[in-house]
């Protein structure tokens, strides 16, 4: 790497307070700040762990892609996957891929706790694009299915995000109570028929029940709805 690029890339992590220069002998050096990207990373793999077990569970019953995702700066990141067997054509989406709230069915899920303004702010901010037909861009659409996902209290991608794929997604919640991370199932239209969703819907809520009790929260589940 060329002294320029270099120079570039430290100026960066200076700005952003992950690293800083030594007054007495000019050389930069990691700061403190580093320690909470590696408290993300060390408790993303601790809720990996939990939840595999039951996204394997969740995978088989549906027979079609289970996955594992956080709420990171206003994005989904895709953090585990456990995938389905025997079928030939099956939705993926690659670990670290980033997806927006508005039109994933665990993104909408993640909203839906946030107070209206929020919301708002987050719409203005993120200038929705219309990724398919189907995708909701406006504010009081959008509202509209956050309040039927608090109803039914799990979220639809009904091919919002890509053409032909649909998913459905259940909250996660942690110890305070808080949705940061959901379990989705996500396949072909052709198979993710309502009936199909019906029929194996209750092992993706209970696989997202459990992975909560896991992590510390002691809530109504949703067997008790």
């Amino acid at each position: 790497m060329n002294q320029s690029t270099a120079l570039r890339f430290l100026m960066s992590l200076v700005r952003t307070g992950y690293a800083a220069q030594n007054e007495k002998t000019g050389k930069y050096h990691v700061t403190f700040k580093i320690c909470a990207l590696a408290e993300n990373v060390k408790s993303y793999s601790n809720v990996r762990n939990l939840a595999y077990p039951y996204m394997e569970k969740a995978a088989a019953a549906f027979q079609e892609t289970c996955n594992l995702s956080v709420l990171e700066n206003y994005s989904l990141v895709y953090i585990a996957q456990a995938v389905g067997t025997g079928k030939i054509l099956m939705s993926t989406q690659r670990i670290g891929h980033v997806a927006p709230l508005y039109c994933t069915g665990a993104g909408k899920l993640m909203l839906m706790e946030l107070p209206e303004a929020e919301i708002k702010e987050y719409l203005d901010r993120a200038r929705p694009v219309r990724y398919t037909e189907q995708t909701v861009t406006e504010f009081e659409p959008l509202m509209r299915e956050l309040e039927e996902a608090r109803r039914r209290g799990f979220a639809f991608d009904n091919e919002e995000c890509e053409t032909g794929v649909r998913c459905v997604a259940a909250p996660i919640r942690d110890y305070s109570g808080r949705i940061t991370t959901a379990v989705s199932v996500s396949g072909p239209v052709m198979r993710m028929t309502d009936a199909h969703i019906a029929r194996h819907l209750p092992c993706l809520l209970e696989a997202a029940g459990e992975i909560s009790r896991l992590l510390g929260f002691s809530g109504e589940s949703w067997k008790e709805r």
